[in-house]
């Protein structure tokens, strides 16, 4: 025969069950947050237009044809001739050649099946000198101009953010000095700052469609125009208003 151990039993008061049960909540209650007398939040803006340094010119072109491997080899075809051009008129910051997207898909009948294939290949041409640039549209024949595009390039788009940063800065503290003395303060503290950045470009320009092959491309230098770029900066943060 097993002997079973005695079991302990304790046996707690209904009024302290009771206690317990009402100090439940407050033991999980978080305390309330602490008002700050005197403090002031605000914000300031400002923002500077900044001519874009930097054009970016890309290149495309379509095939088709009935199986996957001859559409891609006119594909290659084309690049490397776009890319023997382009690369006489490279020169790092002021001329950078890169190529972008290179795909080859089929395109299907009613029946679902691949009646032929399809692809398409990209390059890029992108810096300061606007007449180089502009100057090899009329000398890629294999690839047409797709899009035309305008930017800052970073160390512009620094200086930008440096000069509306100082202009947001100085008109948040204005603020906050002319928003004291107007509740009776003679003074303030900062207590807390955000700085937050931003830029936009000018409206794109056109988006040109990509040639196929034995479509002729454009004989000159492409006109261009630069446009400005828009680069604002915000400074939000609150104060402490002293006697």
């Amino acid at each position: 025969m097993k002997l079973r151990a005695p079991i302990a039993s304790v046996i707690v008061p209904a009024a302290a069950l009771i206690g317990l049960a009402l100090a439940g909540p407050a033991l999980h209650a978080q305390p309330a947050p602490a008002v700050v007398a005197n403090q002031l939040s605000l914000s300031a803006s400002a923002s500077v237009d900044v001519v874009n340094d930097l054009l970016v010119i890309s290149f495309a072109t379509q095939r088709e044809g009935p199986d996957a491997a001859s559409v891609q080899a006119q594909l290659m075809q084309a690049l490397e001739a776009a890319l023997a051009e382009a690369r006489k008129a490279a020169r790092p910051g002021q001329v950078d050649i890169s190529t972008g997207n290179f795909s080859v898909h089929p395109r299907y009948g009613a029946k679902g099946e691949p009646t032929k294939w399809q692809g398409s290949v990209e390059l890029r041409a992108e810096g300061r000198d606007f007449g180089a640039l502009t100057q090899l549209v009329g000398r890629i024949h294999t690839l047409s101009v797709s899009q035309v595009s305008h930017r800052l390039s970073r160390e512009a788009q620094d200086k930008a953010e440096a000069e509306a940063s100082a202009q947001a800065i100085a008109r948040f503290r204005r603020q906050a000095d002319a928003y004291a003395k107007g509740f009776g303060f003679g003074r303030v503290s900062l207590r807390a700052v955000e700085v937050s950045a931003s830029g936009s470009t000018g409206p794109p320009m056109p988006r040109f469609r990509a040639a196929a092959a034995g479509e002729m491309a454009m004989a000159s230098a492409l006109p261009v125009a630069a446009g400005t770029s828009e680069v604002s900066v915000v400074v939000s943060g609150s104060v402490q208003m002293l006697e």
